[in-house]
């Protein structure tokens, strides 16, 4: 009896984040609007990876700092990553991905791309303040990210969502050893900062 009692104790309590993280990976196809244009969102799979790769290569320069068994890997991970798509036109224009952590209730924000020529019409901070509202409902404390020094539109996006910058990391990204920016978001002070039409 003490036994039972203390399992059900365990499953209803203990796994409480675990249960609220994968409520919020359930993700269903749907169409949204995002500052009044219509695109189609869904969670990434392995299909996808062709395309992902693409953006990619448009958004840095004909290179893909991730390869395609990087993103294989991040895809198998159902557990605790989670990566999103947008399509226009049935075209994949951008995508994010990100890890979950239930033992420090973090979730990093792992790479987030936009087509060029789809930038500057708010899919980044949607698709950034999908993964902070999914990091909020699973009660997680923060969410992470690291932007390269030089990217100043990133940074000032990232600040107007709420994030703060919390330190450098010198020499980070592979290739041209740029430094990366760690920034990260308190959730128990976040209440929404991007406020495009939806």
């Amino acid at each position: 009896m003490l036994n039972e009692w203390i399992k059900w104790v365990k499953s209803n309590f203990f796994n409480r984040t675990g249960r609220l993280r994968e409520e919020a990976f359930e993700i269903k196809r749907h169409n949204v609007n995002i500052e009044k244009e219509p695109y189609f969102v869904a969670q990434a799979m392995f299909t996808d990876i062709p395309e992902i790769l693409e953006v990619e290569r448009t958004v840095y320069d004909g290179q893909t700092p991730w390869d395609r068994a990087a993103f294989a890997n991040e895809l198998r991970r159902k557990f605790d990553r989670l990566y999103l798509v947008v399509r226009k036109n049935d075209q994949l224009i951008a995508f994010i991905g990100s890890s979950f952590d239930d033992r420090t209730k973090r979730a990093h924000i792992t790479n987030v791309a936009v087509e060029p020529s789809f930038q500057h019409r708010g899919i980044g901070a949607f698709l950034i303040e999908a993964i902070i509202k999914k990091a909020h409902h699973a009660q997680y404390k923060t969410v992470t990210l690291e932007v390269r020094k030089s990217n100043l539109n990133a940074q000032a996006l990232y600040l107007k969502i709420g994030f703060e910058k919390t330190g450098i990391k010198e020499r980070y990204y592979f290739g041209d050893h740029e430094d990366a920016i760690d920034m990260s978001l308190n959730l128990q002070k976040w209440r929404g900062g991007y406020d495009g039409d939806r």
